[in-house]
């Protein structure tokens, strides 16, 4: 099948072959083979399919249930799920992630890393992901990380839990530093966390330093220790909302080390924009990490959604649009250059992010998954907030969409 007119990642208008569910070739002068079927693109843009680099799919759809989470903070977030949790079952879960990843699909994501909580004696959540992981995998691509919510160290069994859902096939290990009881348990916990993931060859996604606290600082053990340990690139500190308040004296001494660590960031616009300064007066806090300075400093840094419609959230759709269209807003990233790239922290940086290897992006001998965007370049996309209007999965078409038809009368 021979794609025509089409605009790869703001290029200009390029055709591109797919045979076998790859592409194999691409160029501005391909001509049809005989009796070859061709779709004419009319000059839409082609983008690698989105990934969510951050997400809790177990608690996704569940917010008001038992209780709303009425003071928009973290902590009491973490009171109703701890609620939630007792009406866990592999039923529910299954209903709850089959709607979120159609509502994934619709906006042309293909990838998804979903962190699972693991503070569950019954790991429930853990064993049905697995589950889903196999049997969505020619539509969506999980990857699962094993988050304990309530603590390694500060809650019962914790260490063993861990050990457990790894077992269970987790693909990351994953650490909550910041809520664990006491600086100590902190650091205890994210060397058990990283030890464990280099014994078992896994990767790491540590939820670090979602706090206003600027003595948090859970991301320098983090960065440390991945140095250490070799790990590097394998490792992401989701959140670290603390940078957002930290001094710049020790930002600039941090910088250092985080460059040599190589480790990702992960930042979710949309969530911590809501959740955080909750506790100022004014000025408010955005109490978003430094994303435009560890882009400067060669630092890999993409975005995702975080939560969808849960007790730290109350609303969402899937669309990884507004969580790039926040995220620009406030790190203040709003340059025509910054604007049109910016589909790089949903592409091609998450990627680097789940350690997606070679197998990912437009290339010839790649598999031909993409999607088609309603709009000739990433900046219209964004300002008009334009449809997918296909999203092709090695060469199969798995979602389509046809935008609205709007009228002014006047």
């Amino acid at each position: 099948m021979l794609f025509q007119n089409a605009r790869i990642e703001n290029a200009p208008p390029s055709s591109f072959r797919v045979e076998d569910g790859k592409f194999t070739a691409i160029g501005p002068e391909l001509k049809p083979l005989p009796e070859e079927e061709t779709v004419d693109l009319g000059g839409k843009l082609v983008l690698p399919p989105f990934i969510e680099s951050h997400v809790h799919l177990d608690t996704c759809l569940t917010a008001g249930d038992p209780v709303w989470n009425m003071s928009g903070t973290l902590f009491e977030g973490i009171e109703c799920w701890s609620k939630r949790k007792d009406k866990l079952s592999r039923e529910d879960i299954r209903q709850r992630v089959h709607r979120a990843v159609r509502l994934y699909a619709a906006h042309g994501v293909q990838f998804i890393r979903t962190h699972v909580d693991v503070t569950d004696p019954s790991l429930v959540a853990m064993e049905t992901l697995v589950e889903l992981r196999e049997e969505l995998r020619d539509t969506i691509e999980l990857q699962i990380v094993a988050f304990p919510q309530e603590g390694i160290l500060s809650y019962p069994n914790g260490k063993q839990l861990m050990i457990d859902a790894v077992k269970l096939g987790a693909d990351a290990v994953g650490a909550i530093p910041h809520f664990e009881f006491t600086r100590e348990y902190s650091v205890e916990s994210l060397n058990f966390a990283l030890e464990l993931a280099a014994r078992e060859n896994k990767l790491v996604d540590v939820h670090c330093d979602e706090i206003d606290d600027e003595a948090s600082r859970g991301l320098e053990t983090v960065a440390a220790r991945a140095l250490e340990l070799g790990l590097y690139d394998k490792v992401t500190a989701s959140h670290t909302t603390a940078m957002h308040s930290y001094n710049n004296a020790y930002v600039v001494r941090l910088m250092r080390l985080l460059k040599m660590s190589r480790i990702n960031f992960v930042s979710n616009p949309l969530v911590n924009t809501h959740l955080q300064g909750r506790m100022d007066t004014y000025p408010k806090r955005r109490g978003i990490t430094r994303v435009k300075e560890l882009r400067e400093a060669g630092i890999n840094v993409s975005f995702g959604h975080d939560d969808i419609f849960d007790p730290w959230y109350p609303m969402g759709t899937g669309s990884l649009r507004d969580v790039v269209f926040m995220g620009l807003h406030v790190c203040q990233m709003m340059g025509y250059e910054e604007i049109m790239g910016a589909y790089q922290f949903i592409t091609t940086n998450a990627a680097k992010t789940l350690h997606l290897g070679e197998g990912y992006g437009i290339g010839e001998g790649r598999p031909a998954s993409f999607i088609v965007l309603d709009a000739e370049n990433y900046y219209d996309a964004l300002n008009t907030n334009a449809a997918v209007l296909a999203s092709y999965k090695k060469g199969r078409k798995i979602a389509e969409s046809t935008p609205g038809d709007s009228r002014v009368l006047f």
